[in-house]
């Protein structure tokens, strides 16, 4: 799970994927970056982990991560939240087999369309709705890899 600062959206897609998956009994390891230094280290924003909260999922246990190109041969699946971090991820692919990992979270639930997670940071409210798109990826997600 691949945003700009692995604060806002990346944060919500790993907890709720997490859920997901402990609930199935998936043994699955999901993991949150970002693109961007700026944060490393540093907990979600507080309305991720606020909306996180109201749904019953804890992320207080992230700190913040940069994307790093071994992270693209350790994981089987690179979700991008958005057009501009999946074009960032793509170019720091060596291989073909790294590229075919990496994919818009968002054509998990709406294949085809290359819908962007938008960014809650400058929108308080907007946290929710990227919670509910978050939500209806991951529930695809585990539809599809798990079938």
């Amino acid at each position: 799970m691949v945003c700009l600062g692995n604060i806002c959206r990346s944060p919500l897609a790993e907890g709720i994927l997490k859920s997901k998956i402990a609930e199935k009994g998936l043994d699955w390891i999901v993991e949150s970056r970002g693109t961007g230094s700026w944060h490393v280290g540093g907990l979600p924003d507080s309305r991720s982990i606020e909306v996180g909260r109201n749904h019953g999922i804890d992320i207080t246990d992230q700190r913040a991560q940069q994307i790093k190109k071994q992270d693209l041969s350790d994981f089987d699946l690179i979700y991008g939240m958005d057009t501009s971090n999946y074009n960032n991820i793509l170019k720091m692919c060596h291989t073909d087999k790294q590229k075919s990992k990496v994919a818009m979270i968002l054509n998990e639930s709406q294949p085809g369309y290359n819908q962007s997670v938008p960014d809650p940071y400058w929108n308080d409210g907007g946290f929710e709705g990227v919670y509910q798109m978050l939500d209806k990826a991951c529930d695809a997600i585990i539809a599809r890899v798990n079938s």
